[in-house]
Protein backbone atom coordinates (compact mmCIF):
# COMPACT_ATOMS: atom_id res chain seq x y z
CA UNK A 1 0.00 0.00 0.00
CA UNK A 2 1.49 3.09 -0.65
CA UNK A 3 0.36 6.90 -0.04
CA UNK A 4 2.24 9.58 -1.86
CA UNK A 5 4.90 10.82 -0.75
CA UNK A 6 6.43 7.48 0.41
CA UNK A 7 5.60 3.70 0.69
CA UNK A 8 3.56 3.38 4.21
CA UNK A 9 2.22 0.01 5.95
CA UNK A 10 -0.97 -0.38 6.10
CA UNK A 11 -4.13 -2.92 7.59
CA UNK A 12 -6.75 -3.44 5.57
CA UNK A 13 -10.30 -3.14 7.68
CA UNK A 14 -13.49 -3.49 5.67
CA UNK A 15 -13.04 -0.73 2.93
CA UNK A 16 -10.54 1.55 5.24
CA UNK A 17 -7.16 1.21 5.28
CA UNK A 18 -5.40 1.93 8.70
CA UNK A 19 -1.57 4.02 8.63
CA UNK A 20 0.53 2.33 10.57
CA UNK A 21 2.76 4.84 10.91
CA UNK A 22 0.10 7.25 12.21
CA UNK A 23 -0.21 5.19 15.60
CA UNK A 24 3.15 4.56 16.28
CA UNK A 25 3.47 6.99 19.45
CA UNK A 26 0.09 4.77 21.08
CA UNK A 27 2.67 2.05 22.25
CA UNK A 28 5.28 4.73 23.92
CA UNK A 29 3.03 4.94 26.75
CA UNK A 30 1.88 2.39 29.50
CA UNK A 31 -2.08 3.15 28.65
CA UNK A 32 -2.61 2.39 25.07
CA UNK A 33 -6.65 3.48 25.98
CA UNK A 34 -5.76 7.25 26.68
CA UNK A 35 -4.70 7.74 22.79
CA UNK A 36 -7.32 5.86 21.24
CA UNK A 37 -8.55 9.11 19.26
CA UNK A 38 -5.79 9.22 17.04
CA UNK A 39 -6.91 5.93 15.34
CA UNK A 40 -9.74 8.21 13.91
CA UNK A 41 -6.99 10.04 12.15
CA UNK A 42 -5.10 7.25 10.93
CA UNK A 43 -7.60 5.70 8.80
CA UNK A 44 -8.41 6.69 4.87
CA UNK A 45 -10.08 4.92 2.55
CA UNK A 46 -8.84 2.31 0.21
CA UNK A 47 -9.89 4.52 -2.61
CA UNK A 48 -7.11 6.82 -1.94
CA UNK A 49 -4.20 4.07 -1.70
CA UNK A 50 -2.09 3.68 -4.24
CA UNK A 51 -0.98 0.17 -4.10
CA UNK A 52 2.34 -0.87 -4.13
CA UNK A 53 4.69 -4.66 -4.05
CA UNK A 54 4.24 -5.56 -0.20
CA UNK A 55 7.85 -6.63 -0.28
CA UNK A 56 11.05 -6.64 -2.64
CA UNK A 57 10.43 -9.93 -4.07
CA UNK A 58 13.61 -11.78 -3.72
CA UNK A 59 12.75 -15.08 -5.27
CA UNK A 60 10.01 -16.97 -6.92
CA UNK A 61 9.62 -20.61 -6.60
CA UNK A 62 6.32 -22.16 -8.41
CA UNK A 63 4.87 -25.68 -7.55
CA UNK A 64 2.97 -28.00 -8.81
CA UNK A 65 0.49 -29.06 -5.62
CA UNK A 66 -3.21 -29.74 -7.03
CA UNK A 67 -3.12 -33.26 -7.81
CA UNK A 68 -6.81 -32.68 -9.90
CA UNK A 69 -4.76 -29.97 -11.76
CA UNK A 70 -1.80 -32.57 -12.61
CA UNK A 71 -4.07 -35.37 -12.97
CA UNK A 72 -5.64 -33.47 -15.95
CA UNK A 73 -2.85 -32.14 -17.53
CA UNK A 74 -1.31 -35.57 -17.67
CA UNK A 75 -4.19 -36.69 -19.11
CA UNK A 76 -3.76 -34.34 -21.64
CA UNK A 77 -0.52 -34.88 -22.49
CA UNK A 78 0.44 -38.68 -21.75
CA UNK A 79 -2.81 -40.26 -21.28
CA UNK A 80 -5.02 -41.33 -17.90
CA UNK A 81 -2.99 -44.70 -17.49
CA UNK A 82 0.71 -42.54 -17.32
CA UNK A 83 -1.42 -39.12 -15.58
CA UNK A 84 0.78 -38.95 -12.54
CA UNK A 85 4.76 -38.48 -12.84
CA UNK A 86 6.19 -41.16 -10.67
CA UNK A 87 7.30 -38.71 -8.39
CA UNK A 88 4.57 -36.69 -7.32
CA UNK A 89 2.70 -38.02 -4.46
CA UNK A 90 6.32 -38.22 -3.11
CA UNK A 91 7.50 -35.23 -3.21
CA UNK A 92 5.98 -31.43 -3.82
CA UNK A 93 7.18 -30.82 -7.47
CA UNK A 94 8.03 -27.22 -8.39
CA UNK A 95 10.28 -24.96 -10.92
CA UNK A 96 12.53 -22.01 -10.31
CA UNK A 97 10.44 -18.73 -11.43
CA UNK A 98 11.67 -15.20 -12.30
CA UNK A 99 10.73 -12.53 -9.33
CA UNK A 100 11.49 -9.54 -11.29
CA UNK A 101 8.52 -9.68 -13.37
CA UNK A 102 5.98 -10.61 -10.49
CA UNK A 103 3.79 -7.25 -10.54
CA UNK A 104 0.92 -6.17 -8.30
CA UNK A 105 -2.97 -6.67 -8.96
CA UNK A 106 -3.73 -3.84 -11.98
CA UNK A 107 -0.52 -4.02 -13.65
CA UNK A 108 -0.96 -4.89 -17.34
CA UNK A 109 0.37 -7.95 -18.61
CA UNK A 110 1.63 -8.04 -22.18
CA UNK A 111 1.30 -10.93 -24.64
CA UNK A 112 4.75 -12.44 -25.07
CA UNK A 113 6.94 -13.53 -28.22
CA UNK A 114 8.98 -16.95 -28.36
CA UNK A 115 9.42 -19.79 -30.51
CA UNK A 116 6.31 -21.63 -31.66
CA UNK A 117 6.31 -24.96 -33.02
CA UNK A 118 3.55 -25.76 -35.20
CA UNK A 119 2.49 -29.36 -35.81
CA UNK A 120 4.06 -29.54 -39.53
CA UNK A 121 6.35 -27.05 -39.79
CA UNK A 122 9.39 -25.67 -38.48
CA UNK A 123 9.65 -23.54 -35.17
CA UNK A 124 9.64 -19.85 -36.07
CA UNK A 125 9.60 -16.99 -33.65
CA UNK A 126 5.65 -15.72 -33.08
CA UNK A 127 3.64 -14.26 -30.21
CA UNK A 128 1.56 -16.67 -27.96
CA UNK A 129 -1.73 -17.60 -29.48
CA UNK A 130 -2.47 -20.17 -26.55
CA UNK A 131 -2.13 -17.67 -23.71
CA UNK A 132 -3.24 -19.04 -20.48
CA UNK A 133 -4.29 -18.10 -16.52
CA UNK A 134 -3.19 -20.16 -13.49
CA UNK A 135 -5.35 -19.75 -10.22
CA UNK A 136 -2.79 -20.06 -7.78
CA UNK A 137 -2.21 -18.71 -3.89
CA UNK A 138 1.56 -17.48 -2.60
CA UNK A 139 2.99 -17.25 0.34
CA UNK A 140 5.98 -15.37 1.55
CA UNK A 141 9.02 -16.30 3.87
CA UNK A 142 9.84 -14.46 6.94
CA UNK A 143 12.41 -15.03 8.50
CA UNK A 144 14.96 -17.56 6.74
CA UNK A 145 17.08 -20.15 7.69
CA UNK A 146 21.73 -20.21 6.86
CA UNK A 147 23.03 -21.52 4.01
CA UNK A 148 23.38 -25.33 4.56
CA UNK A 149 20.73 -25.56 7.34
CA UNK A 150 17.25 -27.42 6.68
CA UNK A 151 14.24 -26.44 8.00
CA UNK A 152 12.55 -28.96 10.61
CA UNK A 153 8.65 -29.38 9.50
CA UNK A 154 7.66 -28.51 13.34
CA UNK A 155 9.61 -25.09 12.93
CA UNK A 156 8.25 -24.65 9.37
CA UNK A 157 5.16 -22.25 10.85
CA UNK A 158 7.90 -19.93 11.89
CA UNK A 159 8.96 -19.49 8.69
CA UNK A 160 6.09 -18.51 6.92
CA UNK A 161 4.74 -14.63 7.17
CA UNK A 162 1.25 -14.70 5.00
CA UNK A 163 -0.77 -15.73 1.80
CA UNK A 164 -1.78 -13.41 -1.17
CA UNK A 165 -3.38 -14.53 -4.31
CA UNK A 166 -1.50 -15.40 -7.80
CA UNK A 167 -1.89 -15.77 -11.30
CA UNK A 168 0.89 -17.23 -12.79
CA UNK A 169 0.27 -16.08 -16.50
CA UNK A 170 1.15 -18.87 -18.64
CA UNK A 171 2.26 -18.79 -22.63
CA UNK A 172 1.16 -23.34 -23.21
CA UNK A 173 2.27 -22.62 -27.04
CA UNK A 174 5.70 -21.38 -26.02
CA UNK A 175 6.46 -23.67 -22.99
CA UNK A 176 5.24 -26.31 -25.08
CA UNK A 177 7.87 -26.74 -27.75
CA UNK A 178 10.49 -25.42 -25.20
CA UNK A 179 9.97 -27.34 -21.82
CA UNK A 180 11.85 -30.62 -22.68
CA UNK A 181 14.02 -31.06 -20.73
CA UNK A 182 14.70 -28.51 -18.39
CA UNK A 183 10.68 -27.15 -17.91
CA UNK A 184 9.33 -23.76 -18.72
CA UNK A 185 11.15 -20.65 -19.77
CA UNK A 186 10.08 -18.02 -21.78
CA UNK A 187 6.08 -19.73 -21.05
CA UNK A 188 6.60 -18.66 -17.58
CA UNK A 189 9.12 -15.53 -16.78
CA UNK A 190 7.23 -12.79 -18.63
CA UNK A 191 4.66 -12.07 -15.75
CA UNK A 192 3.10 -13.05 -12.51
CA UNK A 193 0.76 -11.41 -10.89
CA UNK A 194 -0.60 -10.73 -7.05
CA UNK A 195 -2.88 -9.10 -4.91
CA UNK A 196 -0.96 -6.81 -3.20
CA UNK A 197 -2.39 -7.74 0.36
CA UNK A 198 -0.52 -9.91 2.59
CA UNK A 199 -3.05 -12.11 4.59
CA UNK A 200 -0.63 -13.25 7.94
CA UNK A 201 -1.18 -16.66 9.00
CA UNK A 202 -2.47 -15.51 12.37
CA UNK A 203 -5.34 -14.13 10.61
CA UNK A 204 -5.79 -17.62 9.06
CA UNK A 205 -5.35 -19.99 11.60
CA UNK A 206 -8.84 -20.21 12.69
CA UNK A 207 -9.49 -21.17 8.98
CA UNK A 208 -7.50 -24.12 9.04
CA UNK A 209 -8.79 -27.42 8.16
CA UNK A 210 -7.95 -31.32 7.97
CA UNK A 211 -4.98 -31.11 5.28
CA UNK A 212 -5.44 -33.74 2.19
CA UNK A 213 -4.76 -37.61 3.26
CA UNK A 214 -1.61 -38.48 1.46
CA UNK A 215 -1.43 -42.04 0.10
CA UNK A 216 1.50 -43.03 0.40
CA UNK A 217 2.32 -41.34 3.61
CA UNK A 218 5.06 -38.20 3.44
CA UNK A 219 8.45 -38.96 4.38
CA UNK A 220 9.32 -38.42 7.58
CA UNK A 221 11.08 -35.04 7.17
CA UNK A 222 7.38 -33.71 5.16
CA UNK A 223 5.16 -35.10 7.75
CA UNK A 224 2.84 -32.72 10.05
CA UNK A 225 -0.60 -33.88 11.33
CA UNK A 226 -1.61 -30.10 12.15
CA UNK A 227 -3.80 -28.81 10.02
CA UNK A 228 -2.16 -26.20 7.63
CA UNK A 229 -4.92 -26.40 4.56
CA UNK A 230 -7.59 -23.54 4.73
CA UNK A 231 -10.88 -22.69 3.97
CA UNK A 232 -10.48 -20.05 1.50
CA UNK A 233 -12.56 -19.84 -1.17
CA UNK A 234 -11.05 -18.85 -4.72
CA UNK A 235 -13.28 -17.91 -8.18
CA UNK A 236 -12.01 -16.70 -10.94
CA UNK A 237 -13.55 -14.29 -13.67
CA UNK A 238 -13.11 -13.13 -17.06
CA UNK A 239 -13.64 -9.57 -18.15
CA UNK A 240 -13.50 -9.03 -22.31
CA UNK A 241 -13.34 -5.65 -23.74
CA UNK A 242 -16.78 -4.81 -23.87
CA UNK A 243 -18.30 -6.00 -20.84
CA UNK A 244 -19.29 -4.30 -17.75
CA UNK A 245 -18.75 -6.95 -15.22
CA UNK A 246 -16.60 -10.12 -15.56
CA UNK A 247 -17.73 -13.61 -16.02
CA UNK A 248 -17.16 -15.99 -13.46
CA UNK A 249 -15.91 -18.82 -15.15
CA UNK A 250 -14.56 -21.05 -12.29
CA UNK A 251 -14.53 -21.43 -8.34
CA UNK A 252 -11.78 -23.77 -6.49
CA UNK A 253 -10.48 -23.69 -2.83
CA UNK A 254 -7.44 -23.70 -1.00
CA UNK A 255 -8.73 -27.06 0.33
CA UNK A 256 -7.92 -28.68 -3.20
CA UNK A 257 -3.99 -29.02 -2.60
CA UNK A 258 -2.51 -31.95 -1.66
CA UNK A 259 0.99 -30.55 -0.44
CA UNK A 260 0.17 -28.26 2.47
CA UNK A 261 2.10 -25.02 2.76
CA UNK A 262 4.66 -26.26 5.19
CA UNK A 263 5.80 -29.11 2.81
CA UNK A 264 6.53 -27.00 0.56
CA UNK A 265 8.85 -25.00 2.24
CA UNK A 266 10.37 -27.59 4.19
CA UNK A 267 10.84 -29.52 0.92
CA UNK A 268 12.58 -27.06 -0.64
CA UNK A 269 14.87 -26.27 2.33
CA UNK A 270 16.22 -29.84 2.80
CA UNK A 271 18.51 -29.76 0.45
CA UNK A 272 20.29 -26.73 2.61
CA UNK A 273 18.78 -23.96 0.33
CA UNK A 274 18.94 -20.98 2.70
CA UNK A 275 15.43 -19.00 2.04
CA UNK A 276 15.41 -15.31 2.60
CA UNK A 277 12.48 -12.98 3.70
CA UNK A 278 10.41 -12.23 0.84
CA UNK A 279 10.81 -14.96 -1.27
CA UNK A 280 7.69 -16.16 -2.80
CA UNK A 281 6.46 -19.65 -3.36
CA UNK A 282 3.67 -20.08 -5.29
CA UNK A 283 1.03 -23.37 -4.66
CA UNK A 284 0.51 -24.34 -8.72
CA UNK A 285 -2.84 -24.23 -10.08
CA UNK A 286 -5.69 -24.60 -7.57
CA UNK A 287 -8.04 -26.82 -9.66
CA UNK A 288 -10.89 -28.83 -7.87
CA UNK A 289 -12.64 -32.00 -8.96
CA UNK A 290 -15.42 -30.56 -10.90
CA UNK A 291 -15.85 -28.97 -14.32
CA UNK A 292 -16.34 -25.52 -12.23
CA UNK A 293 -13.24 -25.72 -10.44
CA UNK A 294 -10.82 -26.18 -12.96
CA UNK A 295 -8.00 -23.20 -12.23
CA UNK A 296 -6.54 -22.46 -16.04
CA UNK A 297 -8.19 -22.30 -19.43
CA UNK A 298 -6.22 -25.24 -20.23
CA UNK A 299 -8.33 -27.29 -18.47
CA UNK A 300 -11.34 -25.50 -18.79
CA UNK A 301 -11.46 -25.76 -22.28
CA UNK A 302 -9.58 -28.86 -22.66
CA UNK A 303 -6.82 -28.22 -24.28
CA UNK A 304 -8.79 -26.57 -27.04
CA UNK A 305 -11.83 -28.72 -28.20
CA UNK A 306 -14.02 -26.41 -26.39
CA UNK A 307 -15.12 -22.95 -25.41
CA UNK A 308 -15.46 -21.07 -22.22
CA UNK A 309 -19.11 -19.07 -22.30
CA UNK A 310 -18.72 -15.58 -20.95
CA UNK A 311 -22.24 -14.96 -21.96
CA UNK A 312 -23.69 -12.17 -24.68
CA UNK A 313 -21.98 -14.54 -27.23
CA UNK A 314 -18.72 -14.16 -26.15
CA UNK A 315 -16.88 -17.26 -25.97
CA UNK A 316 -12.90 -18.15 -25.10
CA UNK A 317 -10.47 -21.16 -25.74
CA UNK A 318 -7.68 -19.08 -24.42
CA UNK A 319 -7.20 -15.07 -23.76
CA UNK A 320 -7.69 -12.53 -26.45
CA UNK A 321 -5.75 -8.95 -26.12
CA UNK A 322 -8.43 -6.96 -23.85
CA UNK A 323 -8.79 -9.43 -22.00
CA UNK A 324 -9.05 -9.08 -18.13
CA UNK A 325 -8.02 -11.77 -15.78
CA UNK A 326 -10.03 -10.89 -11.92
CA UNK A 327 -8.64 -13.63 -9.14
CA UNK A 328 -10.60 -13.35 -5.76
CA UNK A 329 -10.29 -14.74 -2.55
CA UNK A 330 -11.50 -14.93 1.08
CA UNK A 331 -12.30 -16.69 3.86
CA UNK A 332 -15.68 -17.05 5.75
CA UNK A 333 -16.25 -16.27 9.52
CA UNK A 334 -19.75 -16.56 11.06
CA UNK A 335 -20.95 -12.71 10.11
CA UNK A 336 -17.29 -11.57 8.62
CA UNK A 337 -14.83 -12.43 5.96
CA UNK A 338 -11.20 -12.28 6.04
CA UNK A 339 -10.45 -11.31 2.27
CA UNK A 340 -7.82 -11.27 -0.07
CA UNK A 341 -8.89 -8.55 -2.33
CA UNK A 342 -8.91 -9.00 -6.20
CA UNK A 343 -5.82 -10.43 -8.00
CA UNK A 344 -6.01 -8.45 -11.68
CA UNK A 345 -3.90 -7.96 -14.81
CA UNK A 346 -5.55 -6.73 -18.27
CA UNK A 347 -3.38 -8.32 -21.77
CA UNK A 348 -1.90 -5.83 -24.06
CA UNK A 349 -1.08 -6.49 -27.53
CA UNK A 350 2.52 -8.28 -28.01
CA UNK A 351 5.37 -6.05 -29.45
CA UNK A 352 6.22 -6.78 -33.16
CA UNK A 353 8.31 -10.12 -32.72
Amino acid sequence: MSIQPKHRIGVAIGDQVLDLSTITDLFNGPILSECQGVFSEGFCSTKRCQDAPPCNHRRLHDFYSSMFHATNVGIMFRGKDNALQPNWKHLPVAYHGRSSSVVISGTPIRRPCGQLKPADDPPSLGACKLFDFELEMGFFVGPGNNLGDPIKINKAQDHIFGMVLMNDWSARDIQKWEYVPLGPFLGKNFGTTISPWVVTMDALEQFAIPNCKQDPPAQPYLHHDDPYTFDIKLLVAIKAEGMKEGAVVARSNHKNLYWTVKQQLVHHAISGCNMNPGDLLGSGTISGETDDSLGSLLELCWKGTREVDLGGGIKRKFLKDGDEVILKGYCQGDGYRVGFGECTGKILPAHPC
